[in-house]
């Protein structure tokens, strides 16, 4: 299984500890970067020599919003090949509709149980290692 480059994009410390632990006691070596909203993850994406593999954004966020993020993104031509997935807690139909239309790889919700959580992430993180993905 490929080792991924995962820049998640969170403004919630506890959820940026929660994707850590689960990744190490699923014992998955990815590469995670943390961005703590959009502009700095669009910071991080102006160095168009380590971009991640897939990106996990979360929604709900201070200056620059997800669905704001996403339209920057699918709108720059050399990052709008990498997979983006929604991780976040909100299930409104809108925002759904909305993600999809701008042009998503998927829309996870968060479970409460922490079991559950590591169980989504686990499946989320393998399927896309072994996805052939776009280098650009």
């Amino acid at each position: 299984m490929k080792t991924l480059n995962i820049l998640l994009i969170e403004d919630d410390m506890i959820e940026i500890m929660k994707l850590n632990r689960a990744s190490s006691s699923l014992q998955l070596n990815h590469k995670i970067t943390e961005a703590n909203n959009g502009e700095d993850a669009l910071k991080l994406l102006e160095d168009k020599d380590s971009l991640p593999d897939i990106i996990l954004l979360d929604l709900n966020m201070p200056k620059i919003n997800g669905i704001e993020f996403l339209r920057i993104l699918k709108a720059d031509i050399r990052l709008k090949y990498i997979p983006t997935i929604i991780l976040t807690t909100s299930n409104n139909q809108k925002d759904l509709l909305e993600c999809y239309k701008i042009g998503i790889a998927g829309y996870v919700l968060k479970p409460l149980k922490y079991e559950d959580y590591v169980s989504k992430i686990e499946r989320l993180l393998s399927y896309w290692s072994i996805n052939e993905l776009i280098t650009v």
